[in-house]
C-alpha cells in the first residue's frame, strides 16, 4: 500500500453533507466520518414507514447501519429485509430454516473464514444490494465485524490512479471462495449456471450517483484488457484501500444486534478472533441490480 500520512481532506465534505440530515423519526449516533451509525429508539419489527423513511436516507448515507436489542423472530427478519426488495437464496452457503436465510453457526469443530475483506456475492450478475445480519449468539470477547467505505476510497485515489480505473471492466469469480469445495460435477452444474461476471471497476450508485472502487480478493479473478501481471498489480493496489483505517467502521455484536449494510459500495471483514467459542449468525440478502 502506498504510504500516507496526514489528513484525508475529502472526507470532511462527506462528513459535513450527511451531518447536515434532519431526522425526526429515529436517533442515529455515526460512528465514522462516513461510514456506520447506529439507529436508537426503532422496534425493526414494529417499524413505521416515517421511521423507515429515515433510516432508509441513512442507509444511503451512513451504508452501514446498526440496531441493538431486536428480539426479532427470523420472520420478522425477512420481513424487515423486504423493504428493501426481493430477497435471494444463496447457491453455496448453508441455508437456515428457511431457504432466505443464511446461518452462520461457528464452533469449535465448525471454523469461520469469512475474515477477508470482500463484497458479498459479486460473481452474480446481479450482485447483493445489501444484507441484514442479525447476531442469535455471540462470543464473549471477539467476532467483531469490520466495515469499509469504498466510496470513500475511491474518493481518495490520486486523479491520474481514478483516471486509469474509471472505465476498465473486472471479472468475478465463484470459484476461488466455493469452488474448491465441489465435486468436479458439481462446479461443472454451478459454473453453467453462474459463468463468471463481468463488472465495472468502479461501480456507480444508482441512488446517490457516488462512484465506488467495486472489487475484492476474494470474487475478482482479473481486470480485462491489460496483461495479468499489470491486473495483479493494480487489483493489489486497489484491494489495499479497505485496510485504510479512516475508511472503516468497527461493530461489537450483542445477542439481537442487527446490521444492515450497502453491499454497492460497502466490503466488510468478520474477525476471526473468537475461536472456539461458540458464534452463530443469520443473514438475508436483497437482490440488486447489474453494475453500472
Amino acid at each position: 500500500m502506498q504510504f500516507y500520512v496526514g489528513p484525508r481532506p475529502h472526507l470532511d465534505a462527506r462528513r459535513t453533507e450527511y451531518r447536515s440530515r434532519s431526522y425526526q423519526h429515529i436517533h442515529l449516533v455515526p460512528l465514522n466520518a462516513t461510514i456506520g451509525a447506529e439507529i436508537r429508539s426503532v422496534q425493526l419489527a414494529d417499524l413505521k414507514d416515517a421511521e423507515f423513511a429515515e433510516i432508509e436516507q441513512a442507509f444511503y448515507d451512513y451504508k452501514v447501519l446498526f440496531f441493538r436489542n431486536q428480539d426479532l423472530t427470523q420472520a420478522q427478519h425477512l420481513a424487515f429485509a423486504r423493504r428493501f426488495g426481493e430477497l435471494e437464496e444463496h447457491p453455496f452457503l448453508p441455508p437456515g430454516s428457511n431457504k432466505e436465510v443464511v446461518r452462520f453457526e461457528k464452533s469449535d469443530d465448525v471454523k469461520g473464514y469469512e475474515n477477508q475483506w470482500h463484497t458479498d456475492v459479486s460473481w452474480r450478475e446481479r450482485p447483493a444490494l445489501g444484507s441484514v445480519l442479525r447476531a442469535i449468539e455471540v462470543p464473549e470477547h471477539g467476532g467483531d465485524t469490520l466495515f469499509a467505505d469504498m466510496a470513500a476510497a475511491y474518493e481518495g485515489l490520486p486523479d491520474d490512479l481514478r483516471e486509469t480505473i474509471d472505465n476498465l471492466y473486472a471479472v468475478h469469480d465463484f470459484m476461488f471462495a466455493f469452488g474448491m469445495t465441489l465435486s468436479e460435477d458439481e462446479r461443472n452444474k454451478k459454473r453453467a449456471e453462474f459463468p463468471p461476471a463481468r463488472h465495472p471497476l468502479v461501480r456507480t450508485h444508482p441512488v446517490t450517483g457516488t462512484r465506488s472502487i467495486y472489487a475484492c480478493r476474494v470474487f475478482t479473478s482479473h481486470i480485462e484488457g491489460i496483461s495479468r501481471q499489470e491486473s495483479d498489480a493494480l487489483l493489489d493496489r486497489l484491494y489495499d484501500e479497505a485496510l485504510v483505517p479512516e475508511y472503516q467502521c468497527r461493530f461489537k455484536w450483542e445477542a439481537n444486534s442487527v446490521a444492515l449494510w450497502d453491499n454497492r459500495v460497502v466490503q466488510h471483514y468478520a474477525s476471526n478472533d473468537y475461536w472456539p467459542q461458540r458464534r452463530v449468525m443469520e443473514r438475508a440478502a436483497i437482490i440488486g441490480e447489474r453494475p453500472q
